[in-house]
């Protein structure tokens, strides 16, 4: 009985029709390998149809039925057995045959008579880099994995320090109770009803789509930059201070537009190329931030564009921002009925709202009126 610190034996499959070939071979390999034998092409499949895998096969060529090249044939159809090494064994010393059986996959090609030392050297070299090329598949495979639950724990480190960030704002604006959350929830069933219309699905693309929801939650991080006693302010504000208020949305965005232009400064001059793309999700929450208050008709602020001059971010987080702010109450106004809230929507196509936006809000209203009922403010004591 081998011992426990014993290394597990490389296996190798022996396949020949001639009982004496196998005789000499297994002679040769069975006091460093395991060695199994099969004394057919079909009988060899059969084998490696059922674990454990060879670490190498050794495969005659001519062999009456299925000659070696069908069984290597059938080996490299299979993804899993391709990775088998094979040699091939045969008496012929035809380089043409050679050139057959290293075109279908074989690692290696050795002529009978068998010269044993010849014989012993190959399939070792054979054995340690199969060993050697595992040992890297499994590292790879690691690594993927590594680098997979390591973007994982940076998203959920991304998403709570954007939430953390939201919660500061909200926290100066506290009557908005989850605001924030409803309002990502809402431009979420808008951009993923939106990404299928024509008109709107290259602005929602590849990543943008998700940068979009991810940064929604910042629309409103400029209100940290507002006076207390214009944002504590019980009632509606006057006309001076709904401009100061009006100034939340250009202080968000270049709050911003700041932070990415200092760590572009600070980057890596080699790593410059890859800055649009790492801070391709910063640059739409400024662009939300900024734009959000925007309206169709160009009567919005800070920059008054109209029409489809605004970012499409904007145009959703607009709707989604007023939809939230009817239906719940504020310091200046009671919350109104859904069905209120709705019609002031409808009524706001096309001058608030673009009509687009408005249309896919009618089509996912249902979900609309889902998320505001599974997330309502809290009843003030």
């Amino acid at each position: 009985m081998p011992s426990v610190l014993e290394p597990t034996r490389h296996s190798i499959l022996i396949v020949d029709d001639a009982p004496e070939n196998l005789t000499v071979l297994g002679e040769l390999l069975q006091p460093l390998y395991h060695v199994r034998v099969g004394t057919s092409g079909e009988r060899a499949l059969r084998m490696v149809e059922r674990p454990p895998l060879p670490d190498l096969i050794l495969l005659d060529v001519m062999m009456p039925g299925m000659d070696g090249y069908e069984v290597m044939r059938r080996l490299h159809a299979d993804e899993d057995l391709r990775k088998i090494p094979v040699i091939f064994i045969t008496a012929t010393n035809s380089s043409e045959n050679e050139e057959i059986g290293l075109s279908l996959g074989a690692v290696d090609y050795i002529t009978k008579p068998i010269n044993p030392v010849i014989l012993r050297a190959r399939v070792k070299a054979h054995l340690e880099f199969k060993e050697a090329r595992d040992r890297l598949a499994n590292e790879n495979e690691w690594l993927e994995a590594e680098v997979a639950r390591r973007m994982r724990d940076n998203l959920l480190i991304q998403e709570l320090s954007i939430r953390a960030l939201a919660n500061l704002a909200e926290a100066r604006d506290n009557e908005t109770g989850l605001h924030i959350m409803r309002t990502q929830a809402y431009v979420e069933v808008l951009a993923r009803h939106l990404a299928e219309h024509p008109k709107f699905a290259p602005a929602l693309a590849g990543q943008r789509l998700e940068h979009i929801i991810k940064a929604a939650p910042l629309h409103d991080i400029g209100k940290v930059g507002i006076p207390d006693a214009i944002l504590f302010k019980r009632g509606r504000l006057d006309a001076h201070e709904y401009e100061i208020m009006k100034t939340h949305a250009r202080i968000g965005a270049e709050a911003i537009e700041h932070a990415i232009r200092s760590s572009a400064a600070g980057a890596d001059p080699e790593a410059a190329d890859k800055v649009p793309d790492a801070f391709a999700f910063l640059e739409v929450a400024a662009e939300i931030a900024d734009s959000h208050h925007e309206k169709w008709d160009c009567s919005g602020y800070p920059n008054g564009l109209a029409g489809e001059a605004i970012p499409v971010s904007g145009r959703q987080m607009a709707l989604a921002d007023v939809f939230d702010a009817l239906l719940n109450k504020r310091v200046y106004k009671p919350p109104l009925t859904l069905d209120e809230t709705t019609q002031i929507i409808l009524e706001d196509r096309g001058r608030h709202f673009d009509p687009d936006v408005v249309d896919a809000f009618l089509a996912c209203h249902e979900r609309f009126a889902e998320i505001a009922a599974s997330h309502p403010d809290p009843v003030a004591a």
